[in-house]
């Protein structure tokens, strides 16, 4: 039996967002410092499913728990930000600002006067950037003139920035250069092993899932069952670790 804290419990889900069918999800459970990707979840389906998780909508049917709490009962703005604070996303809705740097991007969570950067953020956002792998010149420039790879790093970094206790990527690799998915997959790891994250990662790529993630599920959309990667994905997984 698992003893680790419970973070994140979806039980019983169903959520209807205009698609084929409504997401249903029967059972999930992220539990400290584990680390899951879910397969079988398209990209409009993922942002409904982080939305349930961060308590940003409710679900038509069951329950989503976060941090011991049913998100049914966050009472005001205050709680749902306070309970933000503690998640990070991984995700292209996430807002980037094209005009600012690398550097003032990454700073945005921290301090909106990016300008004139206090020490002490500036001090933060240089270890943030070379967490992430961005340092040196890529810290400079301005995101108008960044490829995919810095952007997805950007992003990654802001959703660090908090020090979450969870972290929620959402087709994390969908628009990286084929080249680059492994390296950003295997940086992915690192952080969530160094940080002790609980980490869910929702993506169709399979060696990318095994890459990021010690446990891979696929989900069954037509009935919401989750079950451990099979046949060639299991095979990819072993092969893979």
């Amino acid at each position: 039996m698992d003893d680790r804290e419970l973070l994140v419990a979806l039980r019983g889900i169903r959520k209807d967002y205009h698609g084929l069918r409504p997401l249903r999800v029967e059972r999930f459970e992220l539990r400290a410092a584990n680390t899951v990707a879910l397969l079988g979840v398209d990209r409009a389906a993922a942002e409904v499913l982080v939305n349930l998780m961060t308590g940003a909508t409710l679900p038509d049917a069951g329950d989503v728990e976060v941090f011991g709490a049913p998100t049914r009962e966050i009472a005001d703005v205050q709680a749902w930000f306070r309970l933000l604070d503690r998640i990070g996303i991984l995700s292209e809705r996430v807002v980037l600002l094209d005009e600012l740097t690398v550097e003032q991007n990454l700073a945005l969570p921290l301090s909106l006067d990016v300008a004139a950067m206090a020490q002490d953020v500036r001090a933060h956002v240089l270890r943030l950037g070379a967490e992430v792998g961005l340092g040196g010149d890529a810290m400079r420039q301005r995101l108008t003139d960044a490829g995919p790879d810095v952007r997805a790093r950007v992003r990654l970094g802001k959703a660090l920035a908090l020090d979450p206790r969870v972290l929620l990527a959402e087709h994390p690799n969908a628009a990286l250069p084929p080249p680059e998915v492994p390296r950003f997959a295997a940086d992915l790891s690192g952080i969530a092993a160094r940080r002790g994250l609980a980490m869910l990662v929702l993506t169709a790529d399979a060696a990318f899932a095994a890459a990021a993630c010690r446990q891979v599920l696929s989900l069954r959309p037509a009935t919401g069952a989750l079950e451990a990667a099979s046949g060639w994905w299991s095979w990819l997984t072993r092969r893979v670790r």
